[in-house]
């Protein structure tokens, strides 16, 4: 059971540091956040010297002064442990808490998150602080809650000190048991990689042509998860044993971490760092049409997954950018209040902007928060007010409503970590999710993600019409066995190439692919060929023609032979030397259908299968909406909230099909047209 954030009313917030203002600000700060309908702030999670500025002498009066500060004006506090930033005189009296390189260069204090999760002594000093800490807090009337470190696992994702050789061992002993094991595992016979002793393994190190054992890679990436939730536990139980009433969580959403064990093991719910100006760093602008910011919603249904309702802790407000890195533009008029309805839209009840006031010194002077160096009105300040007051009137109805959505893409963690290093099969998935991302949100149908984790329950797939599973290489014999179970009952479940061929230690099974899944999909895979890099993929037909056009069959072609007579071959490959065999094919399997497809998904053939699949949007009835404007549908009891989210720089037109009410403009609204100003927002009530 997934856990999620409780609140009756939704909370507004901001992101502060007091201990970078002169205290005469505070109370002018907090005043004028409670004006703009703010009712939390974070703070602490860079100030462990200010809680012990020399090693175990405690202090606590300017945080004091600080939340009880907060407090008297109406302010609930979310308190950081300060565990990302460890203080100077640590790190100098203990440099084996610094983290190392895959080459084994040691970091150096500055900047932030340069220790490393294994370390005894470094888990010893948090854990001392964090006790120091809830026990000085665990009353205060002012504290709402906990924020155990910040950002795990940003920065670097990967570690190589001496402590985490030596904690990768007992993870290895622990999960293999013998080193006999082990070297199965690993298949270390193949280039007389086998171990006699446990002191000769390690994390992966350099090596010719950077080209590490594949499975020691994967149990690499598994380690880290696991350790870095270890590290966690350590602080999050001593918060829930001295301050058992305060709820904790933490932030942020990244690589080698399978953020939902860490949730269902420590937090009361995941919360979430969205940036949507992102998108004009790494953005998609080479493709037609790009989703740029859009594409954050991708990843608010990544955290979606996590926890149904969920906090995003730092809700982008201004321009970003470090002093030397990550440079942005400033959001448009109105794509702030925009970015703050796209992550309540996708589940969040509690959003809190980065940050109150933009730092004047440090590597984030050019990090832009809701009011600049001087303090003084801004456009940004005038939209978070106008937000606030938005949520005023309706925070109270929409808080607790969940998303809604009848088709999920399909995710596990062993594929996301085997395929950053596997080329067969890891760039796979980035192409097919954006692919079928964008179809589903340009035809404005709904969709979650749904993790496949070694406790997923059948209930779980069965509330999906249809699922998108792209391209698991990685595929156990009980997760085939419970998706032939999904299809039974009546689902659509669809598969990409380079499906099963790989057992859970990253071995390639000596059967036929799609191995666990052949029966299910009703084909074996003739013969493959990847797509290089810049080579022209080849084309797929539709059988049968209609209005279905050609699209590009790319980065990898699984050429499929149907198992008989009942598996229809719904589109072909049009060029090479397989011209004419199946690309894509469907099975009937007790009462639903399997889908396979022998390439990467593009949006093109993902369009064509929403169609095939007849998969309706969710403004069926009651609306028609261009494409610029995403849908999403949140429900609660019987009552619907549809949020319509326009990503142009210009004023789009719908169609209402009948009346409705427009929550935020206080107002019903008759069928007919409705214009969507640019960068705007409609909520609306579809009871």
């Amino acid at each position: 059971m997934s856990k999620s954030l409780a609140v009756e009313q939704f909370e507004l917030g901001v992101c502060y540091y007091p201990e970078q203002w002169p205290e005469s600000l505070w109370a002018d700060d907090y005043r004028r956040m409670r004006e703009l309908g703010f009712t939390v702030v974070r703070m602490g999670e860079f100030a462990w010297n200010f809680f012990e500025p020399e090693e175990g002498q405690f202090t606590f009066d300017v945080f004091d002064r600080a939340i009880d500060l907060a407090h008297e004006h109406g302010l609930k506090v979310i308190l950081g442990t300060p565990t990302a930033t460890p203080p100077a005189w640590l790190t100098h009296k203990h440099p084996e808490v610094l983290n190392v390189t895959l080459e084994g260069v040691q970091h150096q204090h500055g900047l932030r998150r340069h220790y490393n999760y294994s370390s005894p002594v470094y888990r010893d000093y948090c854990a001392k602080i964090t006790e120091a800490m809830a026990r000085h807090y665990a009353n205060h009337p002012g504290v709402a809650g906990w924020q155990i470190d910040n950002e795990i696992n940003c920065e670097s994702n990967v570690f190589y000190s001496p402590a985490d050789h030596a904690a990768f061992r007992s993870w290895l002993r622990e999960r293999y048991g013998t080193l006999e094991e082990l070297n199965r595992a690993w298949g270390t016979v193949f280039w007389n990689q086998s171990y006699s002793d446990w002191e000769q393994v390690h994390l992966p190190r350099p090596t010719p042509a950077d080209s590490p054992n594949p499975h020691q890679a994967l149990d690499e990436k598994r380690f880290i998860s696991d350790n870095a939730i270890s590290f966690l536990r350590v602080q999050v139980e001593i918060v829930r044993k001295l301050a058992p009433n305060q709820p904790i969580t933490t932030n942020g959403l990244f690589g080698h971490l399978d953020s939902h064990a860490m949730t269902d093991e420590l937090l009361d719910f995941f919360s979430y760092d969205s940036y949507p100006n992102f998108a004009t760093l790494w953005n998609d602008a080479d493709r037609d049409d790009p989703l740029l910011d859009r594409k954050w919603s991708n990843n608010l249904a990544k955290v979606r997954s996590i926890s149904p309702n969920f906090c995003v802790m730092e809700q982008q407000s201004g321009p970003g950018g470090w002093v030397n890195r990550m440079a942005q533009p400033s959001p448009k008029p109105g794509q702030m209040r925009l970015w703050t309805y796209q992550s309540v839209a996708h589940g969040a009840d509690m959003l809190l902007y980065f940050r109150w006031r933009t730092a004047s010194f440090g590597t984030e002077i050019y990090w832009h928060g809701i009011n600049d160096y001087h303090n003084q009105p801004n456009r940004r300040v005038a939209e978070a007010q106008t937000i606030g007051r938005e949520w005023g009137r309706i925070g109270k109805a929409v808080a607790g409503s969940r998303y809604a959505a009848d088709v999920a893409i399909v995710r596990d963690y062993d594929n996301e970590w085997d395929g950053e290093l596997d080329a067969w099969h890891g760039p796979l998935t980035g192409e097919s999710e954006y692919g079928w991302s964008k179809s589903l949100q340009l035809n404005h149908i709904p969709y979650d993600y749904l993790y496949m984790r070694g406790n997923t329950g059948l209930d779980e797939l069965a509330r999906y019409q249809a699922l998108i599973y792209p391209h698991p290489a990685i595929m156990s014999e009980e997760t085939a066995e419970l998706l032939k179970k999904y299809v039974a009952g009546g689902g659509k479940l669809i598969f990409g190439a380079r499906t099963g061929y790989k057992d859970t230690r990253g071995h390639c099974r000596m059967m036929p692919f799609p191995g666990p899944v052949a029966e299910l999909c009703g084909v074996t895979v003739e013969d493959f060929t990847l797509i290089p890099g810049g080579g022209a993929a080849p084309n797929i037909r539709w059988v049968g023609g209609g209005e279905e056009r050609g699209a590009a069959a790319v980065k990898f072609n699984d050429i499929l032979r149907p198992m008989d007579e009942s598996v229809e071959t719904l589109a072909v490959y049009d060029g090479d030397y397989y011209a004419g065999k199946p690309a894509l094919t469907r099975a009937s399997y007790g009462g639903g259908e399997a889908y396979y497809y022998g390439a990467a998904f593009t949006r093109e053939v993902a369009d064509a299968l929403v169609r095939r699949l007849g998969l309706k949007p969710a403004t069926a009835g009651w609306a028609e909406l261009p494409s610029e404007v995403e849908i999403a549908i949140r429900e609660k009891g019987n009552r619907r909230f549809a949020f319509l989210l326009n990503y142009s720089g210009r004023p789009v037109s719908a169609r209402l099909l009948r009346e409705t009410d427009d929550l935020l403009a206080g107002e019903r609204l008759a069928a007919g047209d409705l214009t969507i100003e640019p960068y705007g927002v409609k909520v609306l009530s579809l009871d």
